[in-house]
């Protein structure tokens, strides 16, 4: 924004009256000279207060060298500011070296700098919201087939937000004692738990041991390679954390909801997905229409189910990251005041496939997905509630012998690892295993093809529906690897048997 006053406004009185934008440029120059008489008050407003927030050029002027020589650790007064203002064309036609020195000498009191810097601060904003709602205004008229009503809408709403979210005035460091004391107070949560998990489960038993549960503000990564799952996995976690929401006694968790941003299937086939994976019908017969009366009346009872189920999505394709933080923000605030607890879970299939949008959108690709792992962190800390993310894995896993995958792997991007609190993994070594069937041609002998035969159904037998998710990285836990079932015609994953605790076979 330009650092002088915004032109006046016409009001609905009439074509001839106008109205000047907010400024108070009494407190402005009071501010200033406060400054100059006392260095220290600079202090009380430097966390939040800027150059371009005062209305009056001059003033912005004369507020910039100040602050670049206090911070340099020198003397900001009538005489130091001279050397570097008295060539400026602004402060001379103010009056030069007479108008900095009437700044210091017309201070009364430098006990209430704090208050004219939050009153400057306050009129800023004042002036911005007139501009984005002229900015509204002009470019509602304009008609683009690029630009809809609904993205003029989502722009605006960011715009909002971000006016709202910089240069807090409240804030900055605190007193350790204060951090301790939040700390404890998580310690006596955890032990009143009894064990039980501090954050979102996925109703997968050794997933939620190793995890603790998805734990709000974090960013959950889940990678892998294609036709391993992901999706299938992400979708479960979904569906458990929003019966978990709707059947929990706990009053903090009960009521919250879950939002599912699907850039690669269409809300029909991930409800087709869910549906499937909860009536135990394949979810290929669904498709083409192959059901058995059997099969259709447990798709009627499945549904029933999936009725009330706090789970929305949304399919737009290659949706920006500022659209899909509106809309979470405009779930978050409908739930609560249709008196639930806000957002439990966000979960984005998958993140390559997310706009970074306009500001960010660059030839390089690994800042583009750079700027988009930083907007999931930040999502997910502002709204304080976890945000699982999949990822694709590049193709130096299908290199390897051992195609198990790892950190580095990770596609585009090592600020994805960065960003990230949680590196999950999800691997199938039956999908690798079954491609490397024995075939009769390659063997002089029908023995040597035999005992390989065995050797390969054997294995396929150990790792026959066993997935695995390696947790690669955990910034607040233990890092490794939890078996999970897969049962791929229904896109099922579930808790994996314990061997030993299966019921002995009746001969």
């Amino acid at each position: 924004m330009n650092s002088a006053a915004s032109p006046a406004l016409a009001t609905d009185n009439g074509p001839d009256v106008f109205r000047s934008p907010p400024h108070n440029l009494e407190a402005e120059r009071a501010l200033l000279g406060a400054i100059m008489l006392n260095n220290r008050a600079y202090e009380s407003v430097s966390d939040y207060l800027h150059s371009d927030h005062f209305s009056d050029a001059v003033h912005a002027k004369v507020y910039e060298s100040a602050s670049r020589l206090l911070e340099q650790g020198h003397q900001a007064n009538p005489i130091t500011l001279k050397t570097y203002l008295e060539q400026d064309a602004l402060v001379q036609e103010a009056g030069g070296m007479a108008f900095l020195t009437g700044l210091a000498n017309s201070v009364v009191t430098v006990i209430n700098t704090g208050d004219y810097g939050k009153l400057i601060y306050d009129l800023y904003l004042r002036r911005e919201l007139i501009n984005v709602g002229q900015d509204m205004v002009n470019d509602a008229f304009e008609s683009s087939i690029d630009d809809t009503a609904l993205d003029q809408i989502e722009g605006s709403e960011q715009r909002l937000f971000d006016l709202a979210a910089t240069g807090q005035t409240e804030g900055g460091l605190a007193a350790f004692e204060s951090a301790l004391a939040q700390a404890i107070d998580m310690a006596e949560a955890a032990h009143r738990r009894d064990g039980a998990l501090s954050g979102t489960p996925t109703c997968l038993d050794d997933l939620d041991t190793k995890l603790g549960g998805l734990h709000p503000s974090d960013l959950i990564i889940l990678a892998g390679r294609p036709a391993m799952g992901k999706s299938a996995l992400a979708t479960t976690i979904a569906f458990n954390a929003a019966k978990y929401f709707q059947t929990t006694d706990n009053e903090e968790e009960s009521g919250k909801l879950v939002a599912f941003f699907s850039l690669e299937m269409s809300s029909e086939q991930l409800a087709t997905r869910i549906l499937a994976e909860r009536a135990r019908v394949n979810s290929h017969d669904i498709r083409t229409g192959r059901l058995a009366n059997e099969d259709f009346g447990k798709l009627v009872a499945a549904s029933q189910e999936l009725y009330s189920a706090p789970l929305f999505m949304d399919d737009t394709p290659a949706i920006t990251i500022s659209a899909m933080r509106t809309r979470c923000r405009r779930l978050a605030r409908q739930a609560r005041s249709d008196k639930h607890n806000g957002l439990g879970l966000i979960v984005v299939d998958y993140l390559q496939l997310l706009d970074p949008g306009r500001m960010n959108r660059q030839d390089n690709r690994v800042q583009e997905i750079s700027a988009i792992s930083r907007g999931l962190k930040a999502l997910a800390k502002e709204l304080d509630c976890p945000v699982l993310a999949l990822s694709q894995l590049s193709r130096a896993v299908e290199q390897r012998e051992d195609k198990r995958p790892q950190l580095s792997d990770l596609r585009e991007s090592g600020s994805i690892e960065q960003d990230a609190d949680v590196v999950t993994f999800i691997y199938r070594d039956e999908y690798y295993l079954e491609r490397k069937q024995p075939q009769r041609g390659h063997f002089n002998k029908e023995a040597d093809y035999q005992d390989k035969m065995g050797q390969w159904q054997a294995d396929m037998e150990a790792v026959h529906n066993v997935a695995e998710v390696i947790v690669g990285k955990q910034r607040h836990g233990p890092t490794g690897t939890v078996k999970l079932l897969f049962e791929p015609s229904f896109t099922h994953f579930d808790n994996l048997a314990d061997p030993g605790h299966l019921p002995e076979e009746m001969g």
